[in-house]
């Protein structure tokens, strides 16, 4: 590749509320946005710096900065992957020199990579943690039939209930965020089913895997916060019937891809998500929807504010990005 001109840029974007998990609560979206530059075309790439990684927004443009030489000197993105370990910053970049490419060749992003056509795809819709009658209240009003609820406290249980009495139509999604407590999990998984979760997410710790070897209840479980990149995949297949492959982690589309072909060699179902940003994080995840099981891309729906070409949405179904956005 030729030489490149980098541009990063800190983005905060206001949420229309605030969202909470298990981990705390937040009212801004803060993303790191990379452009980059050849002739008359520009690549766009944007990632999350999440602090439970370590990341802030400073460590990743310091480490975006750190290549700025090599970058604009004319490294690839082939070069990329081994100079920067999974994470948001690698991430950024990998996404800026895909959509680089589309526009220098005229040929879309998923073309490129050998993905089927991308479609409109339906997402799931997160009900935020709070207290058993608010998340009931928010169900009510989600769009879609499928939804993510936000778990980690005593109350757990009714949380399931009540969200399942407010929306007996929808399929249900479990994500503790490593937050469940250990003595709580029997009951919760025998009862799973009958209230309408499909699938539970991240119920402990990373690192405490094997408390899942053996588990009641007939719900598939699916791995997040354990999951990174496709190195992780044969030992998350011991204890998962499911991963959450989630760009911003696995360091770019580039390893996100490797990661759902390497999930579907060892048997184990696929989901694709999101942190919490907008649009332009969102759309390379987008088209990758079609290789999995399940889409939890509803990040955009939180900010207040989108980017312009932002993806449009009818009720919780998501169309394709459009070349004007990325890819």
């Amino acid at each position: 590749m030729s030489k490149l001109r980098l541009e990063t840029a800190q983005i905060s974007s206001p949420l229309r509320a605030a969202f909470a998990i298990s981990r705390g609560s937040k009212t801004h979206a803060e993303t790191i946005r990379v452009t980059l530059t050849g002739g008359p075309h520009a690549g766009r790439g944007e990632a999350v710096p999440y602090a439970r990684y370590g990341e802030t927004p400073e460590t990743v443009l310091a480490a975006i900065a750190s290549l700025r030489a090599e970058i604009e000197s004319g490294l690839t993105r082939e070069a990329l992957q081994s100079r920067l370990p999974a994470g948001a910053a690698r991430c950024a970049l990998d996404c800026a020199y895909w959509d680089l490419e589309a526009k220098r060749t005229g040929t879309p992003v998923w073309r490129l990579a050998g993905l089927p056509e991308p479609k409109p795809v339906d997402t799931a819709v997160t009900i935020t943690l709070d207290t058993p009658e608010a998340m009931a209240t928010a169900a009510k009003a989600a769009p879609g039939k499928l939804l993510k609820l936000k778990l980690g406290g005593p109350e757990d249980m009714e949380r399931l209930k009540a969200v399942h009495t407010a929306r007996p139509d929808a399929r249900l999604i479990a994500d503790a965020n490593e937050a469940l407590a250990p003595d709580a999990w029997p009951a919760l998984a025998k009862a799973a089913a009958s209230l309408g979760v499909v699938l539970i997410e991240q119920p402990f710790p990373a690192g405490k895997d094997s408390l899942l070897m053996k588990r009641p209840g007939p719900v598939a479980v699916c791995a997040d916060e354990s999951a990174h990149t496709s190195a992780d995949i044969q030992t998350l297949a011991k204890s998962y019937d499911a991963v959450n492959v989630k760009l911003d982690k696995a360091g770019g589309f580039t390893e996100a891809l490797a990661m759902i072909r390497t999930a579907r060699e060892a048997g184990m179902g696929v989901m694709i998500g999101c942190m919490v940003a907008g649009s332009l994080s969102m759309a390379p995840a987008a088209l990758l929807a079609s290789l999995t099981d399940a889409a939890d891309l509803d990040g955009p729906l939180w900010l207040a504010e989108d980017i312009a070409h932002a993806l449009t949405w009818t009720g919780a179904t998501l169309s394709p990005p459009t070349p004007e956005l990325w890819g």
